[in-house]
């Protein structure tokens, strides 16, 4: 694959192929397979499939290659097929182009053959009887050419039902034709002659609609399904959608519409410092405008004219050709005011890097993905909302296919609305959550949703910041640490920040290898395995028919397992390995029988006692290695340390790793919020409101009376939060402290983490604990660590009693409790009071 799959597509792939292994051992004529496979509009399915098509083909981590397998990928819509096609043509390195072959009326053959994959759509078999038909020039219908293939080859046969996507405004007929069409490859049709199909993998953003199209049927059913919240997590998509709404209705749509320009070039200036910065490839943000219809006099009621002009106004120049198109039906070009406004396809909007604005009405279909369309104005009426919302869907992945950590500007999108009010806004909110997309996480109007930038009146403090360290955990799936360690060496030497990096950590490995390998020999075990492996006992039977009885021949013969048998064995094992361990293994013991050398990689990774000593061995190493060059792979760009961050949440062990904030950050505004002074971030005004409960406003005000010099309201599960592990019935998970306490001494700043936290909550005693065990392993980055609650004090008065884990003697009692009752007792003992 030329890119890296996300930790939620690694564990979908890796489901697939056990669904599809289990299938296959299932499968009879009498009962078929259907594996569904579900993962919202966003989460790269095709990506997905094509990783699985490779490892199918061309072997994996789990599984030998079969080069002869063949997959036929079905679609309601040709468009639809040619982008499957091109994007797995772009993401594959190892799927050839001539490969990838579309089904058209010309294609005659008895088979499919093998190691290609067939783009067929409903259309073509629903309409084009050439395909369907027999003639003077076609031989074979195309139902026989799939039934031949599925009786010849069945667990080599994969078909894949892209029920993904879906127009919009599709007619009921038009869809009811195209399910009719897919139920025949999972029901069989006896009037054309086509078997059902042996596995059939249904890729669905809406496993309801796919359940609906399997009902009935006699097939076994699997599922694979994709969270959305892993989704969301990835970076894949925008953090947030932001709806711009008029208070009061004014008909001011061109003034609303200026609004949406100003955004967009906003956010076109946005990109541009960030890319310049991070010396990233340009992002250039697309505005979509979608306006009303016409009649038979005019193209549309919205007037472009003014459009046109109110543009060029704010971008103070004339719009160069190519800039503004439209995918308005039967138009071609138009001319409005001196501008030539090109007609163009949707599918072609995100690959034209010209393209800024794009007028549309109702034909951008669902299938349409465009992470460049960052602004969206809409001039049509509120009773549209369903359509505004399933577009808007389809605008929330990320250019970068990762989410930005030091412009929170730029994982919004946007949405401006002249013709809504407060309650049809609701109605786009609802619209957009029942929708196929996964929604970011936030969703509200830009009186609720805002950005606040850094404080510079304490500019000083964020420099100051250089030392703290905070962790990331995550859903991630964890991978093993033998492969993860290689993988951080590998970086760190690509990088520049460690030359001697890979080099260093290979053979470090190597040696825990062979000393693994002499540890087995030691034993007295290892000639039995290879014994195991290299040959094997042939019994004989002999069934005598005049005696009608058995004999067994008691003289075994013993059979040798072939060089090419070991050397499949070999590969597994390098699998199992990763990262071609196996074959430096064989290389360093080159001058050695590379028969012999093969068994040892065998005997070494069938031992489970001497894997998990290697792959203990890597995680001590991985963490120290990284430890050791966490400040250099802070000072790299964005994009490379994405890759370091999604090798650390891989890890099953917790890494703490530099906390950096960034320069400006998302923030939610409720209406019960209050301002306060002295917040490290603020909105452009200088002002800072936040909703605060009781204890924590009380806390906030009794620091800042006390000489706080500033501080941070820490908000749950933002990237840019400061987190903290802890352990819950043995599951590791996050908590976030709720204020983040800055002071000051005659040696510079101090940064104290305090969590006001009620005593009646069951996660009451695990949080001290892993406060404990962050304050044992952090005590010289942070101030004073404090478990905050509020009670009557001997004066019979309210007051904050506080549970410091800076000190010593309080967190050696915390480490060890294992219920809230042990903790209320240290309270009683130990908490003191600040006022």
């Amino acid at each position: 694959m030329r890119v890296t799959l996300f930790p939620f597509q690694e564990t979908a792939l890796a489901e697939l192929h056990e669904k599809i292994n289990k299938a296959h051992l299932m499968w009879s004529e009498k009962d078929p397979q259907v594996i569904s496979f579900s993962a919202p509009t966003g989460s790269g399915k095709t990506i997905i499939m094509t990783a699985l098509f490779e490892e199918i083909l061309y072997g994996g981590s789990d599984n030998i290659g079969d080069p002869n397998s063949v997959f036929v990928w079905l679609s309601d819509s040709p468009e639809l097929n040619e982008q499957t096609r091109l994007k797995i043509e772009s993401k594959s390195d190892k799927i050839r182009v001539r490969d990838l072959v579309t089904v058209d009326s010309n294609f005659d053959a008895e088979y499919l053959e093998g190691g290609r994959i067939y783009f067929i759509n409903t259309q073509k078999l629903g309409s084009d009887k050439l395909l369907t038909t027999k003639s003077d020039t076609r031989q074979y219908t195309i139902w026989e050419t799939l039934t031949n293939t599925a009786k010849r080859i069945p667990k080599q046969f994969y078909v894949v039902i892209d029920e993904a996507h879906r127009g919009t405004y599709t007619s009921a007929q038009a869809e009811n034709k195209a399910q009719s069409i897919m139920q025949k490859f999972i029901k069989g049709s006896e009037e054309d002659g086509l078997c059902i199909m042996p596995l059939v993998i249904g890729v669905t953003a809406t496993p309801q609609r796919f359940d609906n199209l399997i009902a009935g049927t006699t097939s076994t059913v699997q599922k694979v399904i994709v969270p959305p919240e892993q989704v969301r997590e990835s970076g894949l998509l925008k953090d947030r959608i932001i709806i711009h709404y008029p208070d009061i209705q004014l008909g001011a749509d061109m003034t609303m519409f200026k609004g949406a320009v100003e955004n967009w070039l906003n956010k076109c200036a946005h990109w541009k410092a960030y890319c310049e910065r991070e010396n990233e490839k340009m992002v250039n943000p697309i505005l979509v405008v979608q306006v009303e219809d016409g009649n038979e006099r005019e193209i549309t009621r919205t007037d472009l004219g003014i459009c046109i002009d109110l543009l060029e106004e704010a971008m103070v120049r004339k719009l160069l050709p190519g800039e503004v198109v439209h995918t308005f039906n039967d138009y071609g070009t138009i001319k409005v005011r001196d501008v030539e406004i090109h007609q163009i396809e949707a599918s072609r909007i995100e690959d034209e890097e010209n393209v800024k604005v794009v007028f549309f009405k109702m034909n951008l279909s669902t299938g349409w993905d465009c992470p460049r369309a960052e602004t969206m104005m809409s001039f049509r009426s509120a009773q549209d909302y369903t359509y505004i919302a399933q577009l808007l869907g389809r605008m929330i992945r990320t250019p970068l296919a990762r989410r930005i950590a030091s412009d929170a500007e730029l994982n919004n999108v946007s949405l401006f609305l002249p013709y809504f009010d407060k309650d049809t806004v609701k109605n786009v909110v609802n619209a957009l959550h029942d929708s196929e997309s996964v929604m970011p996480t936030e969703t509200g109007t830009n009186k609720e949703l805002i950005t606040l930038g850094r404080n510079l009146a304490y500019s000083d403090v964020f420099d100051s910041m250089d030392k703290l360290i905070t962790y990331r955990l995550d859903s991630s799936r964890k991978q093993a640490p033998l492969k993860l360690l290689i993988q951080l060496s590998r970086a760190l030497t690509m990088d520049g920040i460690d030359l001697e990096a890979q080099k260093a950590v290979k053979n470090a490995v190597l040696s825990k290898m062979d000393e693994e390998i002499a540890r087995i020999k030691e034993s007295g075990d290892f000639d039995g395995r290879v014994a195991s492996i290299t040959g094997f006992a042939l019994n004989t039977l002999t069934f005598d028919y005049g005696e009608n009885a058995y004999s067994f021949d008691e003289a075994t013969q013993t059979m040798t397992v072939t060089e090419f048998d070991i050397s499949r064995h070999f590969e597994q094992a390098g699998r199992i390995l990763g990262e071609g361990l196996h074959k430096e293994y064989w290389i360093r013991h080159s001058t050695r029988d590379h028969i012999e050398v093969k068994i040892e990689v065998i005997v070494l990774t069938s031992d489970t006692a001497a894997m998990e000593r290697i792959n203990a061995f890597a995680e001590e190493k991985f963490i120290s290695l990284y430890e050791n060059n966490k400040r250099s792979i802070a000072r790299l760009n964005e994009a490379r340390k994405n890759i370091y961050e999604r090798l650390i949440n891989a890890s099953a062990q917790p890494i703490a790793i530099p906390w950096v904030l960034p320069d400006s950050i998302d923030f939610s505004v409720s209406d019960n919020s209050i301002k306060i002074d002295r917040h490290l971030y603020c909105s452009e005004d200088g002002t800072f409101q936040a909703s605060l409960n009781p204890w924590e406003k009380g806390v906030i005000e009794e620091e800042l009376k006390n000489g706080a010099v500033c501080w941070l309201r820490n908000l749950d599960r933002k990237k840019w939060s400061l987190e903290i592990p802890y352990e819950v019935g043995g599951v590791i998970t996050s908590m976030f402290p709720d204020l983040v306490v800055v002071r000051a001494d005659v040696q510079g700043y101090i940064f104290d983490i305090l969590e006001p936290h009620d005593p009646s909550r069951k996660d009451n005693y695990p949080k001290a604990v892993g406060l404990a065990k962050f304050a044992e392993k952090h005590w010289d980055k942070f101030g004073r660590i404090q478990l905050i609650r509020q009670k009557k004090g001997l004066d019979g008065r309210e007051h904050f009693y506080r549970l410091d884990m800076a000190k010593v003697a309080v967190r050696n009692k915390v480490r060890g409790i294992t219920s809230n009752e042990e903790l209320d007792r240290i309270f009683d003992t130990d908490a003191e009071r600040e006022d």
